[in-house]
C-alpha cells in the first residue's frame, strides 16, 4: 500500500481525471484542452472574469495566426517596389558612371549638348538683358582686364579692316568708320566672366544685326564666326547676332575703346558670358555649318551659354 502510495504521490499536480461528475453525478467524459502557453497565467485562466477573458484571448490567438504576415506580392506591387529601389540607387550609379573616365567623358559632352540645346530653344530675341543707371556703373579703372594671349596684340590701326565673307551680298574689307557711321547705341549692362566675376560697365557701338543689314547677310544660316588678331576665334548662334543689344562695340565709357580693352572693334553681348564677347576682332562670317566653335568651347565649354 505504501508503495502505491508513494506513486501516486509522485503523479503531476496539473493531470487532470478522464472523467469527471456533473451536478447529477453522471459521469461526463471531457476532453483535454491545450492551453496556450501566453493564456497559463493563473490570473487570466483561474481569476474571476476568467472565461470571458479566455475567450477574448484565445480569439485574438486564433485571429493572428490566420492572418498572413505579409500581403501577397502582386505584379502590380512587384513594380512599384522595383520602380522605388531603382530611384534609390539611380545617384549612386550615376555617381559609379561618372567615376569611370570613358563614361564621364561621354555623359559630360551629351549633358552640355543638351544644356546648349534647350537654352538655344529658350532663347528670346526680344527679351532684354538688365541695363543700370550711371550711378551704378564700375569705375573705368576698376574694369578687369581679361586677356586670351596678350593684352595688346599690337593692332596698327590705320591699317585695321574687318573682312567679312561666308553668305552675304557684299564680301569685303569694312573699316572703321564705315561701321561708326551706322545709328550708335550706348548701354549700361553687366559683363560676367566665366571666372566667378562680373562688373557694370558702359559700352558704345553699332547694332551687330544694323552691320549684317549692311552687308547683305543672309540670316536664314545659323551661325556667324570671328577671328581675332590675336588668334583667339568665336562663334554665335544667330539669333544672339541679331538681338538689339549685341553690338560692334568701338567705345567704353563714351571714349574710344583701348588697346587692353579689345580697340579697334570688339563684341559686347549682355545676353552672353563674357569668353563669347571676342577682342580685338578681324574677320567676320556667315555660315551655315561650323568647323570650330570657339577657342573655349573646343575645350569643353558651353557653346551657348546664355546669361
Amino acid at each position: 500500500m505504501m508503495g502505491l502510495q508513494a506513486g501516486r504521490g509522485m503523479e503531476p499536480e496539473s493531470v487532470k481525471p478522464e472523467n469527471v461528475k456533473s451536478d447529477t453525478g453522471e459521469s461526463k467524459a471531457r476532453d483535454p484542452e491545450v492551453v496556450d502557453p501566453e493564456l497559463a497565467d493563473p490570473k487570466i485562466i483561474g481569476g474571476e472574469g476568467s472565461e470571458p477573458r479566455a475567450a477574448e484571448a484565445k480569439a485574438e490567438a486564433k485571429a493572428s495566426q490566420s492572418k498572413p504576415a505579409h500581403a501577397p506580392m502582386t505584379e502590380r506591387r512587384f513594380s512599384q517596389v522595383t520602380r522605388r529601389e531603382l530611384l534609390k540607387v539611380a545617384p549612386v550609379l550615376a555617381l559609379g558612371a561618372f567615376a569611370i573616365p570613358r563614361l564621364r567623358d561621354s555623359l559630360l559632352r551629351k549633358g552640355l549638348g543638351f544644356s546648349d540645346w534647350a537654352s538655344e530653344k529658350l532663347f528670346r530675341r526680344g527679351h532684354l538683358a538688365p541695363v543700370f543707371a550711371d550711378a551704378e556703373l564700375t569705375p573705368f579703372e576698376k574694369f578687369p582686364i581679361n586677356g586670351y594671349d596678350v593684352d595688346d596684340p599690337g593692332v596698327i590701326f590705320e591699317n585695321w579692316t574687318l573682312t567679312v565673307g561666308g553668305a552675304v551680298e557684299k564680301a569685303g574689307e569694312y573699316r572703321l568708320e564705315q561701321i561708326q557711321a551706322l545709328p550708335r547705341v550706348r548701354q549700361n549692362t553687366r559683363h560676367v566672366c566665366v571666372e566667378g566675376w562680373d562688373v557694370i560697365g558702359r559700352f558704345g557701338g553699332a547694332r551687330l544685326s544694323d552691320f549684317l543689314n549692311l552687308i547683305g547677310a543672309d540670316t536664314s544660316a545659323r551661325f556667324l564666326t570671328v577671328a581675332c588678331a590675336d588668334d583667339y576665334y568665336e562663334s554665335l548662334d544667330m539669333a544672339t547676332a541679331l538681338h538689339p543689344q549685341t553690338l560692334l562695340c568701338y567705345e567704353m565709357y563714351d571714349q574710344p575703346l583701348t588697346r587692353k580693352h579689345g580697340a579697334p572693334l570688339r563684341l559686347n553681348i549682355p545676353t552672353k558670358v563674357g569668353y563669347k564677347q571676342a577682342k580685338y576682332l578681324t574677320e567676320m562670317k556667315v555660315t551655315h555649318v561650323l568647323d570650330k566653335v570657339g577657342y573655349w568651347e573646343d575645350q569643353g565649354y558651353s557653346s551657348f551659354y546664355g546669361l
